[in-house]
């Protein structure tokens, strides 16, 4: 039986958040595709969500659209400015030290469809109520500002305000959001994991290393819950990437290289997959030594 028929459907892709590290997803749906792999439904954090939301608007296109995307990114198009005016903005704002106009522009010009409800396959985009600490899943209304809450990266961005809250980034409580596609009415789940956020092969020697791989901690913790609850009542389709990932997830000049190294890894997994039943198909990065082939 082919992978695809194998899945139960509805099928659910998952795209977690992790900044310059969403190329990974890209190769990952180009294998993905090339094996009928498409999804039903949609759930995306942070550039998971940038990147769910041109699938769920362009399911057959969106790999060669995410591609060209992701050639073209920059920092300076997601985090523009120089150093001073970052500071200049911190004087002023006092909570974050970009504005989100870029990051608007960026998304603005790539996703055509004006609101959630209207994208060709359902979709939520994964926030965090900032005063109320906890998951919100953005299912309709305008799609512009709901990307832009899921990626609002905390003290790098502003939150934004919809329907009375204050929203950030989603992967501050759900980076790999698995749980909320079965409340969906997902049978399968696709996981396109952007890999392990800021951990470290070595003990970090810096304090921003020592932050961002303390915070890649916490990240892990929560796909380290959820993902094997969800296999237990679904299959979990989880396929590799080029991890553990040793670049900084603010480098986009790695992109083309990931792109491909998760392309010619997920092409090299999918092949020996034969699912049967509820199960986690293949192995999460939880860890920094973990290395998925």
């Amino acid at each position: 039986m082919r992978l695809a028929e194998a899945l139960p459907r509805p099928v659910a892709f998952v795209l977690g958040g992790g900044a310059s590290f969403g190329a990974v997803q890209v190769g990952m749906l180009q294998a993905l595709g090339e094996f009928g792999v498409a999804p039903d439904l949609v759930v995306g954090t942070s550039v998971g969500s940038i990147n769910g939301a041109v699938l769920a608007e362009d399911p057959r296109g969106a790999a060669s659209r995410l591609s060209h995307l992701w050639m073209q990114l920059t920092g300076d198009m997601v985090f523009p400015g120089r150093a001073v005016e970052r500071v200049r903005t911190w004087h002023q704002h006092h909570t974050y030290l970009v504005s989100s106009d870029s990051l608007r522009e960026v998304v603005a010009k790539t996703i055509s469809t004006e609101r959630i409800e209207d994208l060709a396959l359902p979709f939520a985009a994964t926030a965090t109520d900032l005063l109320a600490a906890e998951v919100v899943h953005l299912e309709s209304g305008p799609l512009v500002p709901a990307v832009l809450a899921s990626a609002a990266v905390p003290g790098v961005y502003p939150p934004v305000r919809i329907d009375g809250r204050d929203l950030i980034d989603g992967g501050v409580v759900s980076n790999v959001p698995v749980d909320h596609v079965l409340q969906m009415g997902a049978r399968s789940v696709v996981v396109l994991d952007c890999g392990v956020l800021g951990l470290h092969v070595e003990v970090p020697r810096t304090l921003p290393d020592m932050i961002a791989h303390a915070i890649g901690i916490m990240l892990r913790q929560q796909a380290a819950r959820d993902v094997p609850e969800v296999a237990r009542q679904v299959p979990v389709l989880y396929p590799p990437g080029p991890f553990p990932l040793t670049s900084s997830p603010l480098d986009f000049t790695a992109s083309a290289k990931l792109m491909q190294e998760a392309y010619e890894r997920t092409r090299r997994f999918l092949p020996a997959v034969q699912p049967s039943g509820p199960g986690l198909y293949g192995t999460p990065p939880l860890m920094s030594r973990t290395a998925p082939t």
